[in-house]
């Protein structure tokens, strides 16, 4: 018979998550992940297997201790320890709402602050360093007007690197007003204006490859020999080359 924790958090990651919130896969992923984190946290730290593993053995000190255990074992950085606790107070404050009695322990772990780390400043490139580094590939190339093409659409729209891996010919729109529909975390989509230069490059581009055709709006932009879009390495080594 499942214990009482496992039960829950089967609910929690399908019922809740999946089906209540509609959160994407990469965030319930991210959810697993830190339960399962969590799991194994409790059978080599405190020796209580899986299947013995129950919300009485989850307060406030045992959460603070795996925690530091992320980050003196596992070297996670303060960042990562935020996220993990971020998604053990979403199914607390979750839980909340399904055992009534336990209320009071879950406001406990609900107290325990995120870490403080410190924020890096952020340095911008000057309009003349921009103006290099879309001038950098090779645009009697096929592989460097995809480059330029590239570098240009991710400066106009600040995308994610993974955003900009997830765009497909759907989300182009160069008739005026030009614009790019970029989808990022939670699934939010938002439409970034195009530069008049930008959209030059992405219709030659789109042209160039054949995607301005009937029927490719689900092909990437941005792909690989194999027609695959470019994965997220993919594109960091464009843009580090």
């Amino acid at each position: 018979m499942a214990t009482d924790f496992a039960a829950l958090l089967h609910r929690f990651l399908t019922t809740h998550l999946a089906g209540l919130r509609g959160c994407s896969p990469h965030t319930i992923a991210s959810y697993r992940d830190t339960f399962k984190l969590l799991i194994v946290f409790f059978r080599d730290d405190r020796s209580i297997p899986p299947e013995k593993l129950t919300l009485n053995h989850l307060d406030a000190t045992a959460i603070t201790e795996f925690l530091n255990w992320l980050q003196t074992s596992r070297h996670n950085s303060a960042s990562t320890r935020n996220q993990r606790l971020a998604a053990i107070s979403s199914f607390h404050r979750w839980m909340q709402t399904q055992d009534p009695t336990r209320m009071a322990r879950c406001q406990d772990i609900l107290a325990i602050p995120a870490k403080r780390q410190p924020q890096p400043a952020v340095n911008h490139l000057t309009v003349e360093q921009t103006r290099r580094l879309l001038a950098q590939p090779d645009r009697t190339t096929r592989p460097g007007r995809r480059d330029a093409t590239l570098l240009a659409t991710l400066y106009d729209t600040a995308a994610r690197v993974q955003e900009l891996a997830d765009l497909t010919v759907r989300d182009i729109r160069l008739q005026p007003p030009a614009l790019a529909a970029v989808t990022g975390k939670g699934d939010k989509t938002r439409h970034v204006p195009l530069t008049d230069n930008t959209t030059t490059l992405l219709r030659a581009y789109l042209a160039e490859h054949h995607l301005d055709q009937p029927g490719r709006d689900d092909h990437p932009v941005f792909f690989n020999q194999h027609r695959n879009k470019l994965s997220r390495g993919g594109i960091t080594w464009i843009i580090r080359k």
